[in-house]
């Protein structure tokens, strides 16, 4: 299936339940969101976890914040997950998300910063974090994050699974399971705090990542901050360590607006 084919199958999913979704994310609290469960038929989602490399093959990030494998230049894997990947920036898909979330002038992003798709393995985990408030230009704020998993069998006792912390990473987390086949959708600002517990099992989660932008301050005035990680509640020293890098990282960004190193982590078709 291409593109637009996927399109078709998700935006009858969306349209057939928008107004269960839009009351999920009305009333889930401090970081809102949603799921979607069996989002596409079962043969084309085994198709696209099938479709993903190895990790040898796409970058890892390693250090206190996180362990993962990434990947967004995505003319160098398997034609199906980039289809998959854009099928989510379908003009009819950001409407009709756009409805279900109330957020307006919503704008995928073909250059996929920080997008693209993503494995974890086992010990592999992403600290309580609030994604940088921008486009790689800097022009567009970032207001959802829109993550399709696609790894079969997953339980939630295999770790690997979303958090989300709508009292801050020193409270208490909703977990949101890494499920095959399941569409999570959750906002991003200032105060979405995120996480991803440790991967417990000798297994790969899988997940195509999708971010939307916006013009529009989804807070009403502007702002920004860089990527902030966190230690979880009980990592007190990792938090001190965390919290000096989150001051050192803002305190460079005033300094040079446009940032001191490129972030390389966007589909450069060129």
């Amino acid at each position: 299936m291409n593109r637009t084919q996927l399109a078709d199958v998700i935006v009858a999913r969306l349209e057939a339940e928008q107004d269960a979704l839009r009351n999920a994310w009305q009333s889930s609290g401090g970081v809102s969101h949603f799921t979607v469960d069996d989002l596409l038929p079962e043969e084309i989602a085994q198709r696209i976890r099938a479709a993903f490399p190895s990790g040898e093959s796409m970058k890892i990030k390693r250090s206190l914040r996180e362990l993962k494998f990434i990947a967004a230049q995505m003319n160098e894997y398997d034609p199906l997950l980039e289809e998959a990947i854009y099928a989510f920036q379908d003009p009819r898909i950001v409407e009709v998300v756009g409805r279900i979330t109330g957020l307006k002038s919503l704008e995928p992003d073909e250059q996929l910063y920080a997008g693209g798709i993503s494995m974890m393995v086992k010990g592999h985990f992403l600290n309580p974090h609030v994604d940088n408030s921008h486009d790689k230009q800097r022009e567009r704020y970032r207001v959802l994050n829109l993550l399709y998993y696609v790894s079969p069998g997953w339980k939630r006792e295999n770790g690997g699974n979303l958090e989300l912390w709508p009292d801050g990473p020193t409270g208490e987390q909703v977990t949101v399971e890494s499920r095959f086949n399941r569409l999570a959708v959750m906002v991003t600002n200032k105060s979405s705090w995120h996480s991803v517990s440790q991967v417990l099992v000798d297994s790969r989660r899988c997940c195509v990542s999708n971010y939307y932008f916006s013009q529009a301050s989804p807070e009403g005035e502007d702002y920004f901050h860089v990527t902030s990680f966190r230690g979880r509640p009980e990592q007190k020293l990792r938090d001190l360590v965390l919290r000096a890098d989150i001051s050192l990282r803002m305190g460079l960004r005033k300094l040079f607006p446009k940032g001191v190193a490129e972030n390389k982590h966007f589909y450069n078709k060129k």
